[in-house]
């Protein structure tokens, strides 16, 4: 039965062929690199490495070149006193034996660059694909790379926090982290963001834009060198500290990682490292992404699997990183990388010769490989297309994660605020969406993306508010009704998402409060302005403006999850999605969660079914109102009013329970009390003879 079941899993995930793809890919791992743990410390002997004599390693791999060097400030940039050694299958090394006085031949700090004799001849400067620093001077255009390697490296104090059950995620970028109109560093994160974080209830950072990438307006998805944090942010060692102190308050650490493809830079990325169109990559058109302009890398090819796992292997490792958010996964599972392509749902649209086997077997051997060595680490693949099984083990045929991102719930309301009035909004449409998830499959869920933010386009508070948000967001101007809309709506929208569109939640940074600008990095066509590329978390701290209503009440939504953990619960049972009084209720983790989204309508006497097979009375009482004084309500409602439920089956429930007065958003939470003491008493004993 067992086996039938996992072969039945097999079927309906990821085809049976791709399965024997992949144990033919880890058996071949397992006997020619003596296993998966040896294959993946690649990173330890790849690159240039120091020994603790003081003695000098390197290795690269650089099938197409004629002769491999090494030259940078240690040996006066000569270009061939430091020859590597060919071996076999394309790899050349090189080792430098200490000095006599057992100091390295490459002190730390140095400049260092790989010359590639090109087959026709040409000499390449190049940056180690493995290089962990890389530095960019002001006065040039292009990376340098930095030898790493200090006598004293920092030390981690603070274990990793145990997996979290609930997620509640904070997206965020280094970078932009400030006030201020300047690129913030990594302690400027650590000493002002991270408590920050911690006091609005979310226990997960995902970081992006931490691994180097050239182009500072790519937000850190046009990665250039893989192994190095990136430095426009301060040190390796700065980041270890900033992720250290965050497990020291309990907050786990993520990493926006980018396997999906990679810049087209040479003199100070990956591409044409061996002077060759592939290398790294698929040579020809397949090598090529046409809408980002970037290099694809060959999944299929044994080099590359050894660079991205030892790649994962390393941030984990070195940095203490807690789990992975993969980006771009739908570019990776299919040959046309889902361009001009729309998702369905129809399983032809997942199996078949457009789907890149390749790529899957390398996020499978992925996940398995983080499992497996470390079992507390957490994955997220950002995947549009919906492919089945994607979060699933990979024992059973799955892709091995953990969780994958809600990507449909945002675009939903995009379209709902910028198509529909608001007496047109559907209710069973915005359930459809918050809900239509694949079964046993863990998904995040959040009202809007970073994307969002990007000028060009807007976020939910600009959507909603517009151009008011310059001049009617102090207390002292008049509550207009735009306002007072959006205002409203901003909440309504990111706790139904919290609360019934999966089973962790994600926010990118800023957007808790209604940040009222858009992001625009520095470029040539703003004259290299960082105006807008920060967050003005200032905003929440001043009590004459309404920003701090919605962080308030983002905070308190967060700490109520944390008592009361709907994330981790099963899913919610919806009750009731009435398209004329624009109501929806449900049921999730013990509590009732009411909206009304009818523009003008408030309801009293509203009756509300729940369920209990208990012959017993719950009390309920108001835990979050979305219209109290401390949100930026009304403050309708007598918040000492207690609700009962009774024996009146309601909505296909048994029981129900009559709410006085609904305005925009309430939350109960109940309160067992007995009704027939007698009957309890008797059941109780019956159970217990029973047992």
């Amino acid at each position: 039965v067992a086996s039938g079941a996992a072969v039945c899993k097999c079927q309906t995930g990821f085809s049976v062929l791709l399965r024997m793809l992949y144990c033919k890919l880890f058996s071949n791992i397992e006997e020619n690199e003596g296993g998966l743990d040896k294959f993946s410390k690649s990173y330890k002997t790849f690159g240039v490495n120091q020994f603790v004599d003081g003695g000098i390693y390197c290795k690269e791999w650089a099938p197409g070149a004629e002769a491999v060097f090494l030259a940078g400030d240690f040996n006066g940039w000569n270009p061939f006193s430091h020859p590597y050694k060919k071996m076999e299958y394309g790899k050349w090394e090189l080792f430098i034996p200490p000095g006599q006085d057992g100091y390295p031949p490459v002190p730390h700090g140095s400049k260092l660059k790989v010359v590639i004799r090109a087959q026709n001849g040409e000499l390449l400067y190049r940056i180690s694909p493995w290089a962990r620093y890389v530095v960019r001077d002001e006065d040039k255009v292009n990376y340098d790379w930095v030898h790493w390697s200090p006598p004293q490296s920092y030390i981690h104090k603070h274990p990793s926090p145990k997996r979290l059950k609930s997620l509640r995620i904070y997206e965020s970028h280094v970078g932009i982290a400030s006030p201020e109109g300047k690129v913030a560093s990594y302690k400027n994160f650590t000493y002002n963001v991270l408590p920050r974080i911690k006091d609005l209830g979310y226990n997960c950072v995902q970081l992006m834009a931490i691994m180097e990438h050239a182009y500072y307006a790519s937000f850190g998805y046009q990665v250039t060198s893989f192994f190095a944090a990136s430095s426009r942010y301060g040190t390796p060692d700065d980041l270890k500290e900033m992720i250290d102190i965050a497990h020291s308050m309990g907050i786990t650490v993520l990493l926006d990682v980018v396997h999906s493809h990679a810049s087209k830079n040479s003199e100070d990325g990956l591409n044409k490292f061996d002077g060759t169109d592939s290398c790294f990559f698929h040579s020809g058109h397949r090598g090529n992404h046409q809408l980002w302009d970037s290099r694809l890398f060959d999944y299929a090819n044994w080099e590359v699997l050894r660079f991205l796992l030892s790649n994962l292997r390393m941030w984990i490792e070195d940095y203490r990183f807690d789990g992975f958010r993969f980006d771009g996964v739908t570019s990776m599972l299919y040959h046309h990388h889902g361009i001009g392509t729309g998702f369905s749902g129809d399983y032809n649209e997942y199996f078949g010769l457009h789907v890149d086997e390749d790529a899957l077997c390398y996020l499978m051997l992925a996940n398995h490989m983080i499992k497996f060595l470390h079992p507390e680490c957490i994955t997220i693949a950002e995947d549009v297309s919906g492919m089945p099984a994607l979060c699933r083990p990979v024992a059973e045929g799955g892709g091995g994660f953990d969780y994958r991102l809600a990507m449909a719930i945002p675009d939903k309301w995009i379209q709902i605020i910028k198509e529909l009035k608001d007496e047109d909004w559907n209710m069973g449409n915005i359930v459809h969406t918050l809900t239509n998830r694949r079964y046993e499959e863990k998904y995040i869920a959040y009202a809007e993306s970073h994307d969002q933010a990007l000028v060009g386009d807007k976020t939910l508070a600009f959507r909603l508010m517009d151009a008011e948000m310059y001049t009617n967001m102090s207390v002292l101007s008049p509550l207009t009704p735009v306002i007072d809309r959006g205002i409203q709506l901003h909440k309504m929208i990111r706790l139904i998402t919290h609360a019934l569109g999966g089973e962790s939640y994600l926010n990118f940074m800023g957007n808790e409060f209604g940040h009222p600008e858009w992001l625009d990095f520095p470029r040539r066509g703003n004259n290299e302005s960082y105006h807008y590329a920060r967050r003005q978390f200032n905003l929440t701290e001043d009590h004459l403006l309404r920003y701090r209503f919605l962080n308030a009440f983002d905070r308190d939504m967060n700490k109520w999850e944390e008592k009361f953990g709907w994330l981790a619960s099963p899913p919610a049972y919806v009750s009731e999605k009435h398209e004329s009084n624009k109501v929806i209720a449900f049921e999730r983790a013990g509590l009732i969660f009411i909206f009304n989204f009818h523009p003008y309508q408030s309801y009293v006497d509203y009756r509300v079914g729940r369920t209990s097979s208990l012959i017993v009375i719950f009390k309920y009482e108001i835990l979050l109102d979305s219209d109290a004084a401390e949100y930026g309500g009304h403050q309708r409602l007598d918040h000492s009013t207690e609700y009962f439920s009774e024996e009146y089956p309601h909505n296909y429930r048994p029981n129900s329970l009559m709410v006085s007065k609904i305005f925009f958003f309430i939350l109960l939470s109940s309160e067992l009390l007995l009704k027939f003491f007698g009957q309890i008493w008797s059941l109780f004993w019956e159970y217990l003879g029973e047992g």
